[in-house]
């Protein structure tokens, strides 16, 4: 949610900071703005909409400056206007950028209108750039004056100043949402992702907790939540600049779905490398963490949380241990017997989930140390904050809609429930042998899935003019008919509903008639025939039953019987394979819907507000 950058540099920065924002525009947005300090002044553009029509704006007033700040806001305080758009102003002195949510923003813009503010905003970020200024014009000191502020901020927030007194200088912090500092040769930078920062440096650091920063064309100089002078480790990002960019494709979720076999192998790699499940993979002290253990909890949202609903059949019934699931969100909120002995898992593609970062550290306040990170951004902030980590392999993913961040997350929680059951001598060779192999399959098994995507579109017709949909499924394919009503219904904007297909007739079954279509996922496990007889409840009731099989599955299309065979069973590991016609329903549905499908409307990619 929300993107910041910024930039301090002997050149003209405009054209760096937009093109930062159109980098971050992946993570959800409504309205862009950028402010920079140039001839004695403060110089503002904002626009309701897209970075392109901030753009021209910028364009049209011929904006430039050495030094600023830009941002695109995903709305929560006040609603999606011009005025609410960032940056904010105090004075035509001090400008700001903001993410995250200031808790007590209502007393303090009580205050400061006593002190004779107006506010031109319904934000809780413009009471940020008032009570800079306030301080400001006590100690003429721009960093100071931050650090005084930010002290009385109640809540979580990223945030970047600039002064017109001092254009040579540019000060940041952050409490909750993810920040970073860029190293350039005579110039520094900041944004909310690096990402934003590939064109010019690929030399980052990342803030932490309670951090602050001050930054000049020459250096930077930070500090901790204590105010004591520290240095952080330079990072060099990977991420490559290839991987921000479409290629051959219409959208960002049609690229990473058809990324999938690629992510799926090098996110297996260390695994297939060495023929083992190695404890070692997941840290140097997974061993003796592991070892300690009696009970999993996992702690995940959105997409993540149904990775971990999926996790809990092969932890219980691989390695044999108890495990929980929990929405990030409610778990912190909630009294909870803590359990020194469990081993704390946290799903997060981006890392900076903010429910997630803030339920891990619930969890670690009640004595629950023992902790492991599954993410796929290096050096994120839920990583950094656990003990052991596993980092998936997905690459850069942009669509807001998780797709190939998912199928990673779902390997690496099977080879966790493989390594945990070999630690604990339930994994016999031959049965290792034989998930390893079903590993190595996986990648090839999904480009054979990847090549229904005719018939899937075929499908996506009849769904297009639905209103609703439902999603049925059973034992461990049950998370993923969750998945694809969430995906059909976050892109395509379709009401869509997961259900447990025996939980069919104690209620939902109410809503079956011609007009709900009904998705079926029936792999041929033991299940299949329990299925079969849900199926025929729905067509019983007139409604339209569109199966997502296995090619070795008895089943034959008949009259509002639609059948759609994915390659062979795969095991244990069918869950990552049926995990692709859900995916590309809900995208050729919204296709045809004409939908935003990249940016669905109302969403964000990184969820860094509560």
């Amino acid at each position: 949610m929300c993107g910041i950058v910024g930039a301090v540099a002997q050149r003209n920065v405009v054209p760096l900071l937009i093109e930062g924002l159109s980098r971050l525009e992946y993570r959800g947005y409504d309205s862009a703005g950028v402010a920079v300090l140039g001839s004695g002044e403060i110089r503002r553009v904002r626009a309701i909409g897209r970075v392109a029509e901030m753009q021209g704006r910028a364009d049209q007033e011929k904006l430039t400056g050495t030094t600023g700040i830009g941002h695109t806001r995903w709305a929560t305080h006040g609603g999606v206007t011009e005025f609410n758009a960032h940056p904010h102003v105090s004075s035509g002195d001090i400008a700001v950028v903001h993410n995250g949510i200031i808790e007590n923003h209502e007393e303090q813009r009580a205050r400061l209108k006593r002190m004779g503010y107006v506010f031109e905003s319904q934000t809780d970020t413009e009471v940020i750039a008032h009570l800079i200024h306030h301080y400001y014009q006590k100690s003429k000191d721009l960093f100071a004056a931050t650090r005084q502020a930010i002290a009385e901020l109640t809540g979580a927030y990223a945030i970047a100043v600039i002064c017109k007194q001092v254009p040579d200088q540019m000060v940041c912090a952050r409490m909750g949402c993810p920040l970073l500092i860029g190293l350039g040769e005579g110039e520094n930078f900041i944004a909310s992702d690096v990402s934003a920062l590939l064109s010019a440096t690929r030399r980052v650091i990342y803030l932490e907790d309670g951090d602050s920063a001050l930054l000049t064309r020459d250096g930077i100089t930070l500090l901790d939540r204590d105010g004591k002078k520290i240095e952080r480790q330079v990072h060099v990002s990977e991420v490559s600049l290839a991987s921000l960019e479409l290629g051959p494709y219409n959208h960002f979720m049609q690229k990473e779905i058809h990324e999938q076999p690629r992510a799926l192998t090098d996110s297996i790699e260390a695994v297939i490398d060495s023929n083992r499940f190695d404890v070692t993979l997941f840290g140097a002290r997974a061993a003796e963490t592991f070892r300690d253990i009696d009970a999993i909890l996992i702690l995940a949202a959105g997409t993540s949380y149904y990775a971990g609903l999926t996790a809990k059949y092969w932890l219980e019934s691989i390695a044999k241990i108890p495990t929980s699931v929990e929405i990030a969100s409610e778990y912190r909120y909630r009294s909870s017997v803590p359990n020194p002995r469990q081993l704390i898992v946290t799903i997060s593609q981006s890392g900076e989930t903010l429910d997630t970062m803030e339920a891990l550290k619930h969890a670690k306040s009640l004595g629950q140390t023992q902790t492991l990170s599954i993410c796929n951004v290096q050096e994120s902030a839920i990583p950094r904050a656990s003990k052991l980590v596993f980092y998936t392999r997905a690459g850069a993913e942009i669509g807001v809609a998780s797709t190939k961040a998912f199928t990673t997350q779902l390997v690496a929680l099977f080879i966790l429930a493989a390594t945990l059951a070999k630690q604990r001598d339930l994994l016999e060779p031959p049965q290792e042998h034989a998930m390893l192999e079903a590993l190595r399959q996986i990648p090839a098994s999904v480009q054979h899935a990847l090549n229904l995507e005719p018939q899937i579109r075929e499908w996506a017709k009849a769904f297009a003019t639905k209103q609703h949909a439902l999603f049925l499924g059973r034992g461990i394919h049950y998370p993923i008919a969750l998945e694809g009503a969430l995906k059909l219904k976050e892109i395509s904007y379709i009401h869509a509903e997961a259900y447990p297909a025996g939980e069919l007739k104690h209620g939902p079954l109410a809503l079956v008639d011609e007009d709900m279509p009904v998705v079926v996922i029936a792999p041929n496990d033991t299940l299949l025939e329990k299925v079969k007889s849900n199926m025929q409840e729905v067509r019983a009731r007139g409604g339209q039953v569109y199966v997502f099989a296995d090619l070795d599955s008895n089943f034959t299309a008949s009259e509002g019987v639609h059948v759609i065979r994915t390659p062979r069973h795969v095991g244990l590991l069918s869950p990552i394979l049926h995990s692709i016609p859900v995916q590309l329903l809900a995208y050729h549905a919204a296709l045809l819907k004409g939908t935003d499908v990249d940016k669905p409307r109302n969403l964000a990619k990184s969820v860094t507000v509560e």
